[in-house]
């Protein structure tokens, strides 16, 4: 049955058209809505906009009357307000670069991967080696270069030393070379263009740099202010002597067979504002750990003293009177120290927040005691292979409240009931126990109480368990847990 108009006359039904179903008026007042067959229903929308009204052809060079204007009509899409005179010539389409190439997007995007895929990446083109070439993204890294890596062997059997370029677009401030001669580094001398002022690092590893050689590249680098010599045995103490810089704030040299106490000699007499000291050396001796100075009293706070065997507590007692500013000391394989050292160590340097006694075989309980009491500022204590190390030792340092790192590697004789005492320690953000026999998967489960872990070393822990592991992504879900 049809309904009726609005004069009373029939109202033909609705038809379907093409697939275009029209619908009749709703009694909501909303209009009408068009369905098409396949795709859903647009929902109604009161405010739509009006199309522009179709204009003849004589009003298009007609300006709009001023009290139509001020009524607050808008003139059609397209017209201009004063006429065919007044319009704006359209200019040329702005081109965008390709997202693959927009520098922009590009300079943010590289933050996100590491320093080996960003060596990958800018082979794929050059605008990404461009943008990726840019000193902002090398920062703290070191390139490593071997001795073989330096040279380019031509067609006729000669060589040509490497272009390094590429590397000082990107602004490195420091280098490791390793296997290097006298020659090889007058070479990257001459070859590299920020060698004179810019590079501020150098590290020479297993490399036969002689005296002569050592001297020659402190003097034609003067930029350089950090310097480590590692496994490098063909210079002596009298090349010590001629070549160092007071101007070097950081020396580490380990593995050099030629060192003992007249190189300390000569490095706290040469290097006054020595800010870090890292040694290696066998046989050095306490004698030489009374050689620095006053001046060094004040700028030293880092010394670590590596596997110095012949080191005694006589040593580390020139050690506290040399260097009362330490704020980070090492004794690692320093095999002759015992807990009396350690308490010189806690009554003279208060300001401590890193000490390492790892290797130390000497050590009980006691110097723990020591620690605990006096190192109210210590955030890190190394105490792996100290195999006198028990439940005992752990009880005192629950009471540190200012510890974050506490490593206990191979601590043979801690129990599950040292454990519980360190789960008072609120402050703990890393903890080892890798290596640690007696611990058994119950005690173990008990550090899921620390909930500030952020790391947790459990390698070759026979108490560690894949149930272990599960249970611990279950209940310590933002800490790095290494199996």
């Amino acid at each position: 049955m049809s309904s009726p108009g609005v004069n009373g006359d029939p109202k033909p039904p609705c038809l379907p058209r093409n697939g275009l179903v029209k619908l009749p008026g709703q009694p909501n007042g909303l209009g009408t809505a068009s369905i098409t067959k396949g795709t859903p229903a647009a929902k109604n929308r009161p405010c739509q906009p009006l199309p522009p009204p179709t204009l003849p052809p004589s009003s298009l060079a007609t300006p709009m009357p001023r009290a139509a204007l001020a009524g607050g009509l808008c003139p059609p899409a397209g017209l201009p307000l004063g006429g065919p005179a007044s319009a704006p010539v359209p200019g040329p389409p702005v081109e965008r670069p390709p997202l693959a190439t927009d520098e922009k997007i590009l300079n943010g995007l590289f933050w996100y991967f590491s320093a080996c895929e960003k060596c990958v990446l800018a082979q794929v083109c050059k605008a990404w080696r461009r943008v990726l070439y840019q000193p902002k993204f090398w920062v703290g890294l070191t390139p490593v270069l071997h001795a073989k890596e330096l040279y380019n062997v031509l067609p006729g059997g000669e060589k040509e030393f490497v272009n390094l370029q590429g590397f000082a677009a990107r602004g490195f401030e420091g280098f490791c070379l390793v296997g290097v001669s006298d020659l090889d580094i007058c070479e990257f001398i001459d070859n590299y263009a920020l060698s004179k002022k810019g590079v501020k690092a150098m590290s020479l590893k297993r490399s036969t740099i002689t005296d002569a050689g050592l001297e020659v590249m402190l003097e034609q680098m003067q930029g350089v202010v950090r310097l480590e010599l590692s496994g490098c045995n063909d210079f002596t103490e009298a090349g010590l002597w001629s070549s160092l810089s007071a101007r070097i704030t950081s020396l580490s040299v380990s593995d050099c067979i030629n060192v003992a106490d007249d190189a300390i000699a000569a490095i706290s007499q040469l290097l006054p504002n020595l800010a870090e000291l890292s040694l290696q050396a066998y046989h050095v001796t306490d004698t030489a750990l009374a050689y620095f100075t006053a001046r060094q009293g004040h700028s030293t706070h880092t010394l670590r003293l590596l596997s110095c065997w012949e080191i005694t507590n006589h040593g580390v007692v020139n050690v506290v009177h040399s260097l009362p500013n330490l704020t980070a000391l090492s004794l690692s394989g320093c095999s002759k120290v015992t807990d009396d050292g350690v308490e010189l160590v806690a009554e003279n340097l208060r300001k401590l927040r890193s000490l390492d006694l790892s290797w130390c075989p000497r050590i009980t309980d006691m110097a723990l005691e020591y620690v605990a009491c006096d190192l109210h500022r210590l955030e890190e204590l190394v105490l792996d292979r100290c195999v006198r190390i028990t439940d005992t030792g752990l009880s005192y340092l629950s009471t540190m409240s200012s510890l974050r790192s506490l490593y206990l590697r191979w601590c043979c004789q801690v129990q599950d009931f040292g454990l519980k005492h360190l789960l008072a320690m609120r402050s703990l953000r890393l903890l080892s126990l890798a290596g640690c026999p007696l611990l058994t998967t119950t005690g173990l489960s008990g550090l899921v109480q620390l909930q500030e872990l952020e790391e947790l070393e459990l390698t070759n822990c026979p108490g560690a368990t894949p149930e272990l592991f599960k249970y611990f992504s279950q209940h310590l879900p933002r800490c790095l847990v290494i199996e």
